[in-house]
Formats: C-alpha cells, sequence, structure tokens
C-alpha cells in the first residue's frame, strides 16, 4: 500500500548484483536475510545417521517429511531453538528427550517460561555437560559420549565459562540434534565481494 515492490525468485549475488542495483539508481541495501544455517557441534560422530541440526529438525517437524527418531533424542544447546526441538521430538513420540547444556540453568538463555513448559512435558536437562563424542553403531547414534564441566572465570558473554572437569559419562540415543547456533547463509555477501566472519556476518560497520 506504500509502494514497495515485491521481487521474488531473485537470488542477490547470483541472479543481480549489487553493484548492478547500485548502476539502477539503488544508494542503500538492508540485508535481512535471517540466520538459517546451524552451526556444527564439532565433535567426533556428528556425520552418523541420526545426527541433525536444530533448524532442518524443525523444518522437517513442521512439514510431510516428519523425521524418525526413535525412542531416546539428545538435544545439545541452551537456546529457545533447543527447548523448541526438545518438545518437538516428545510430541514426535519419543520416550526419553534430554536437553544437554554446558553451564548451569541459571545462564540458559531460552526463555525460562519455555524451559518450564518443557519440564511440565517430560524434558530431561543434564547442565554442566558438553558433547565430546557422538558413539555410533551400524553408521548410527546409538550414545552421546558427555564430559561434564564446571564453571570457571566470566568470559567475554559475561557469564562464567564452563571448564572440562574430566570426568565423562555416557547416555544412550538414537537421535542427536545440535542446536549450539546459528549462521548466516552468507553467499549472499561473499557473492558481492564482502568479507564475513565465522559465523556469516559482515566484517564492515553500517554507518548509521
Amino acid at each position: 500500500d506504500l509502494g514497495v515492490e515485491f521481487k521474488t525468485g531473485v537470488e542477490v549475488g547470483k541472479d543481480v548484483t549489487l553493484d548492478e542495483l547500485r548502476k539502477e539508481g539503488y544508494e542503500a541495501f538492508y540485508v535481512a536475510i535471517g540466520a538459517w544455517k546451524s552451526t556444527p557441534i564439532g565433535v567426533p560422530g556428528e556425520k552418523l545417521k541420526g545426527v541433525m541440526a536444530g533448524i532442518d529438525f524443525l523444518r522437517r517437524t513442521n512439514s510431510s517429511r516428519k523425521p524418525a527418531i526413535g525412542e531416546n533424542v539428545a538435544v545439545i544447546g541452551g537456546g529457545n531453538v533447543a527447548i523448541d526441538v526438545a518438545r518437538s521430538a516428545v510430541r514426535l513420540g519419543a520416550k526419553s528427550v534430554i536437553v544437554v547444556y554446558r553451564r548451569t540453568e541459571a545462564e540458559m538463555p531460552a526463555d525460562a517460561e519455555e524451559v518450564a513448559e518443557a519440564k511440565a512435558e517430560g524434558v530431561k536437562f543434564k547442565f554442566l555437560a558438553a558433547p565430546a563424542q557422538i558413539e555410533g553403531k551400524d553408521g548410527k547414534a546409538a550414545a552421546l559420549k558427555l564430559q561434564l564441566m564446571e564453571l570457571g572465570e566470566p568470559d567475554a558473554s559475561g557469564r562464567r565459562k564452563p571448564v572440562p572437569t574430566g570426568e565423562m559419562v555416557e547416555i544412550p540415543c538414537d537421535t542427536v540434534v545440535s542446536a549450539v547456533g546459528e549462521k548466516v547463509e552468507s553467499e549472499v555477501f561473499t557473492r558481492n565481494g564482502i568479507t564475513v566472519d565465522e559465523k556469516g556476518i559482515p566484517a564492515f560497520k553500517t554507518n548509521l
């Protein structure tokens, strides 16, 4: 109604470049593509069958291709995506769903209300634990080996940094879902010659 024009099916950097848009007279660009690419766990075994990324899990859960998750599901992470995944796994029929987080509940970034509702639905939590390895059997996830942690000095985020204790535990799992963070699919930037950091965020600062 305000005169905004929408052009769908156009991939910036592939179908049209920022330089081409500048030549057409556009002077400013606002990129709002979200962060829809999951961060890998970074441990041995994450390529096994039954290991999924949180965003992919939620996407499939809300489609006709619902994932087969088995009875035991481990979710790695402490944010709202991790809680969404855990609650979805319960609704998909998992008998045991456990959220693994490397700090304590007090440091979890997930909404407290979401955490409380997850507990009410039967989701369990394993705090002060970090994934060390995903054990497999016949090419499929079978167990998650965890490094127990303790809180040390505050890190750059202001939260106390989790420090390994050297003690290990193992929990059985048919499915492991990584919800340790998201990053930007940065091709829209790199195709236009813009440098990005490890999370796909442009390395330049915007003039305000």
